[in-house]
């Protein structure tokens, strides 16, 4: 892959894109209820707010020449900061809102596949 790739204009769309999506399945979902729409809205926000810090992270903790090592912690950290994120987003959604399992785990993975596609279709254009 290229570092062109994670410039900030594609993670930019590729943030907007996974905004879309779930905002699209939440309003999908709330047509059959509104709690499956809210439920599927906290699964989307689940996987896109720790990308949503990520991208912020690496931003801050950009250089142009980073020191040796330097960007394999950066990324370790971040993604340790994203998982944690995310557990706890989880927990918040299922414990506290009672969320409606299927609307926010269908919401949840189609965003992180959408996560892993993306940067693949806007990379061809």
């Amino acid at each position: 892959m290229s570092v062109r790739l994670y410039s900030g204009k594609v993670a930019g769309k590729l943030l907007a894109l996974q905004l879309l999506t779930f905002v699209l399945f939440g309003a999908g979902f709330a047509l059959k209820a509104p709690e499956w729409g809210f439920s599927a809205l906290l699964g989307g926000l689940a996987a896109w707010l720790p990308n949503v810090m990520f991208m912020f992270f690496a931003w801050c903790h950009q250089t142009r020449t980073p020191a040796e090592g330097k960007v394999a912690w950066s990324f370790a950290i971040g993604e340790a900061l994203k998982v944690f994120c995310t557990i706890a987003l989880l927990i918040v959604a299922l414990g506290i809102f009672k969320a409606a399992f299927f609307p926010l785990g269908l919401t949840y993975v189609t965003v992180l596949v959408v996560s892993v596609l993306a940067p693949a279709v806007i990379r061809n254009q």
